[in-house]
């Protein structure tokens, strides 16, 4: 399954052993009711979890009457708080964090006659009773509908509240704030329809009425579920999955989430929509059911969690949200009720707590929620919509447990399917996705300034569902000052205000300055020498933290040699990626962003070369595999094809490499692709010549016909820098003739006519092809004069003599004497 429940508390492991104990001992607590019989466990039930943690549950002793408990979360330890010598129905439940004071919310057993009905007319009974140090009672509400109880606890380490106080929260959708100290009422009216307020309550004043924002929801007078206060016991469950569902999830990212299910009136399918109001757009979703036969008789349930929403309804779907990035739904997981994973979540109700906590009424089990990783890395290898592996890909980089591993999983599918074909590029979706997530939980503001997918646009419907996208109204803030989760969510709502188009970084902004350097390097000129070496600094610390960052030796040898190029591409991917964060980080340090921008920079280098070790690896490849002088194996094609494949997935992003990259691609190329499939692949700018390369290439390969052939298509492809250089190395007559008309090209180029010198020695030229003694004149002249020799400093030293019979060659070859 998707979802991975892990159990945090157990009725019947953490609760019953000690009731027993406690029976057997005949102990006495206070407020009578101590013994209870074994045929009444089955009372026993959760009413509340605190926000500390610590749980409240209640059971009947063997004389009917309610038993409060309570479970400290961090002890692991049972105590007795209050026992009402009633037949009571508990409808909610709360402690005040000293324990000394219980509220509680009781209906009249309908066991008892009317003579014994607590009050007149009155259905729901709402008491706060003293329990240190003594019993006392005070009736705070007698109303005829349902009341849930709470008490605020401030936040672990801040100011406490200088009184205790107590939210009573009606059935009839209001809200009631108690002082407790003072016995200060306060009501306060805090939902009316179609309009979502959020209320603050501070230490330091009431209550702070946060924003305002419309609702485009009807809701329904004759019913309704409070999920964010949990089920109601008394309440009939199927009827509830017919009552419109509400409840408002946050994230400590700044994200506000509405869910909302409408009253059920279909057995074919179920809509639910959710306002995603730090992003400005509501999403509506219609899911199919399927047949009739199937039934629906359990109501919908949104769960919170970290990155994610779920919606789920037993035995039909569950839904994965992604609440960071919900533009694309391919970036969602959505599971129908025929996947094998479904049915190991409970069915019974259940209650989204902070922390990722789930509440299982009915079992009265605590569960710790988090994405089952190894479920959704089973998902990638199963044969599913590519909406499905790219909404997998995300969710298993975002669990954050154990990220080698997983990349490492990551890296083996990719590897084992790289001839499949999907309507994404999954060696750049893992790229980009792996390093926006190496980076995000550093800053928050991450998600709006990295690129967190390489798709922009999905038309692809999703099997199953359909959904309608529409434009909210923004909360309306009420406050001048925010601090916390208000100031994260204020500053999502002024990126959607203004931040048109959007504000992530594009690497392809380096392009035109990467192709002007290496066009100023080709014609000589080059920038100050101190830019140049600020950029290639640049590289020089990402490649050393890349290195840092890897305990373990490589067994590809990547990040081995200079290349230049793909340094100066680093170096400017870090510059323009330091001055992106910059502008946009505002109050962030200098030395902080500078540290982002070299892990994240590392990161992705790190990526590919993790994707390169892994295939290296798995096919067993040595070191001679960088010599020319063998065949390729079947392994060695295997692993040139992956990385043609990394290199399609980078050019098209405009990514750098690591340094080394070139060089063992060329070298596989050679050794595995034919002469004319090499040429191409040369042509087309698939495979660059490196200077490494090509060295390596003249000197392990002897001048057989079938390797001139193969040098010469080299060396005439080479840029005229490594060219000169190269030929150098290769002991040829064809070399030779390569190295004579660029000397002669060379020194031709700025060759101005100069009255012919009486003291030329023509005794040496006795050739009687005219065109020929002609030009060897010329070439003498040029050579004897100051311009040949300023034109000819820093080069090997190549007479006329040389290129009289170099040229004398070529032209007896060209005339077939």
């Amino acid at each position: 399954m998707a979802l991975r429940l892990v159990t945090d508390f157990d009725l019947g492991k953490d609760v019953l052993p000690w009731l027993r104990a406690q029976r057997a001992a005949g102990a006495g607590v206070r407020g009578g009711g101590a013994g209870v019989l074994e045929n009444n466990y089955e009372s026993l039930r959760v009413l509340n979890v605190e926000r500390n943690g610590n749980i409240i549950y209640t059971y009947k002793d063997d004389k009917g009457n309610v038993v409060f408990g309570l479970y400290d979360c961090q002890t692991r330890q049972n105590e007795h708080l209050y026992t009402f010598e009633k037949d009571l129905q508990v409808v909610s439940c709360s402690v005040n964090s000293e324990r000394t004071l219980l509220a509680a919310s009781l209906v009249q057993s309908t066991k008892e006659g009317r003579k014994n009905e607590l009050q007149p007319g009155s259905k729901c009974l709402t008491l706060l009773v003293e329990i240190h140090p003594v019993n006392n009672v005070k009736v705070l509400k007698a109303v005829d509908s349902c009341v849930w109880v709470q008490f605020l606890y401030p936040h672990v380490d801040s100011h406490p509240f200088p009184e205790n106080r107590l939210l009573l929260i009606s059935e009839e959708k209001y809200i009631e704030q108690f002082h407790i100290q003072v016995i200060q009422e306060d009501g306060n009216r805090v939902r009316s329809r179609s309009t979502l307020k959020c209320i603050q309550f501070c230490a330091d004043e009431n209550f702070n009425l946060m924003f305002e924002a419309p609702l485009d929801i009807s809701l329904s007078d004759s019913g309704f579920k409070l999920v964010n206060f949990g089920c109601g016991y008394l309440q009939d469950q199927e009827k509830l999955c017919k009552y419109p569902t509400l409840c408002v999830f946050t994230n400590r990212t700044g994200s506000l989430c509405v869910c909302y299910s409408p009253k059920f009136d279909s057995w074919e399918q179920i809509t639910y929509s959710v306002f995603y109001f730090h992003k400005g757009y509501s999403k509506t979703f219609t899911a199919a059911l399927g047949s009739a036969h199937s039934p629906v008789t359990k109501g919908i349930t949104f769960l919170n969690l970290d990155y994610y929403v779920a919606v789920y309804l037993p035995g039909h779907f569950f839904h994965l949200l992604n609440i960071q990035h919900p533009d694309l739904t391919c970036h969602s997981l959505f599971l129908t009720g025929n996947n094998e994973g479904m049915d190991m979540l409970p069915h019974g109700p259940l209650q989204s707590l902070s922390g990722s906590l789930v509440l299982d009424w009915c079992s009265g089990k605590l569960y710790r929620a988090s994405l089952n990783q190894s479920y959704l890395l089973r998902l990638l290898w199963d044969t599913r919509p590519d909406c499905e592996k790219m909404a997998v890909l995300h969710c298993v980089l975002s669990c954050g447990q154990d990220p080698e591993f997983l990349e490492a999983r990551i890296i083996q599918w990719i590897s084992e399917n790289i001839s499949a074909y999907y309507s994404f590029d999954p060696i750049q979706e893992f790229i980009i996705a792996s390093s926006y997530w190496s980076i995000y939980p550093e800053t928050s503001n991450m998600d709006k300034l990295l690129p967190y997918s390489s798709v922009l646009t999905w038309n692809t419907e999703i099997p199953g569902i359909s959904l309608v996208t529409e434009e909210i109204t923004l909360p309306l803030m009420k406050v001048q000052s925010f601090k916390n989760y208000w100031e994260k969510l204020n500053a999502n709502l002024e990126y959607v205000k203004y931040s048109k188009p959007p504000l992530h970084y594009n690497n392809s902004v380096v392009r035109s300055e990467w192709h002007s350097l290496i066009s100023e390097e080709k014609t000589g000129k080059r920038r100050s020498k101190a830019y140049v070496r600020n950029i290639l600094d640049n590289a020089v610390k990402v490649i050393s933290n890349l290195e840092a960052r890897n305990s373990e030796p490589r067994v590809t040898p990547l990040l081995q040699e200079e290349d230049s190029h793909q340094r100066l591409l680093v170096g400017l991917m870090v510059s323009e990626l330091k001055d992106h964060l910059s502008r946009h980080l505002q109050g962030v340090e200098k030395k902080k962003i500078e540290q982002m921008v070299l892990d994240y920079s590392s990161k992705l280098l790190d990526v590919i070369c993790q994707i390169l070790e892994t295939s290296w690896r798995k096919h067993n490849l040595h070191p001679w595999v960088l010599h020319f002088n063998r065949r390729a194996s079947a392994a060695e094609s295997a692993v040139f094809h992956i990385m043609t494949r990394i290199l399609e997935a980078t050019n098209s992003l405009f990514l750098p490499l690591p340094p080394g990259f070139h060089t063992l691609h060329t070298i596989l190329g050679v050794r595995c692709l034919p002469l004319h499939n090499l040429l191409h692949y040369i042509d087309g700018g698939v495979l660059l010549l490196t200077e490494t390369a090509v060295t390596r290439l003249m000197q392990d390969l002897d001048n057989t016909e079938k390797n001139e052939k193969l040098k010469f298509s080299i060396v005439v492809r080479l840029p005229p820098l490594i060219g000169q250089k190269i030929c150098r190395l290769w002991d040829h007559p064809m070399s030779s003739n390569i190295i004579s008309r660029n000397h002669v090209r060379r020194l031709l180029q700025n060759y101005k006519k100069q009255p012919q010198s009486s003291m030329t020695d023509k005794s040496s030229f006795s050739m009687e092809f005219l065109p020929l003694n002609y030009f060897i004149e010329t070439l003498t002249e040029i050579e004897s004069s100051n311009q040949g020799l300023d034109a000819f400093i820093g080069h090997d030293n190549v007479d006329a003599k040389f290129v009289e019979e170099a040229a004398l060659k070529h032209t007896t070859m060209l005339l077939g004497l």
